[in-house]
């Protein structure tokens, strides 16, 4: 793909230390692709920039102090905000890694990724793609599985080529191109596939599909 068929992604960084905003801006104002339009340092702060820029991403560090990661995900999602947020923070425990897909997190990277590996991820969440690291992944497995309990039924077929897809980080609307079924279709196999798998999002279905080898290993082929 050549850098005029590479839409522009706007992007919000939030990060409490100014040295992580200044060399996070750098970065994405040197590649071409991204356009970074403002910073906040927590997340209140991080409430009124998304309200007044409208980023398609916002990347949010977790702990900081005047207003958390987590906090502010959640009431983006509560009011509908059109960014989506790819988290990008040092902490990859089960208490932060959750909370934060729970609460709305489109995905969730650790901030020793290889430059290209961010640029991709927040690519990916500009479309609305699940973004979740093969480390976090890990990590996520024992918190959001229901432990020693089989499926409530059998995968179908064609739900294991949506999750598949979905592992793969493909969008409903690709899912629906590539079966050649309506994006209606793809979430109601979703529906079934949460309900199956005991859980309630996209990264939570991959990292249990994931543990129970439906898909293979993380980071795997």
């Amino acid at each position: 793909m050549t850098d005029a068929d590479t839409p522009t992604v706007s992007v919000l960084i939030v990060d409490d230390h100014p040295v992580v905003r200044d060399g996070l801006r750098g970065m994405f104002e040197a590649a071409p692709g991204f356009r970074v339009l403002g910073e906040a340092a927590n997340g209140a702060e991080a409430l009124e920039r998304a309200a007044a820029l409208d980023p398609d991403v916002v990347l949010m560090d977790l702990r900081m102090p005047g207003g958390s990661g987590v906090d502010a995900i959640r009431e983006l999602a509560r009011r509908g905000a059109r960014a989506e947020v790819l988290v990008l923070t040092t902490y990859d425990t089960d208490s932060d890694t959750l909370p934060a897909i729970e609460a709305g997190a489109t995905g969730y990277l650790l901030k020793d990724a290889p430059r290209e590996e961010l640029f991709a991820a927040v690519r990916a969440a500009a479309e609305g793609r699940t973004v979740l690291s093969p480390a976090v992944a890990s990590r996520l497995v024992s918190a959001v599985r229901a432990p020693a309990e089989p499926l409530s039924a059998p995968l179908s077929a064609r739900e294991r080529e949506v999750l598949a897809l979905v592992a793969r980080g493909t969008s409903n609307r690709e899912i629906a191109r590539e079966l050649f079924i309506s994006e209606a279709t793809v979430k109601t196999h979703l529906t079934h596939l949460y309900a199956k798998l005991g859980v309630r999002d996209r990264a939570a279905a991959v990292a249990v599909a994931y543990e129970r080898g439906i898909l293979g290993r993380p980071g795997a082929g």
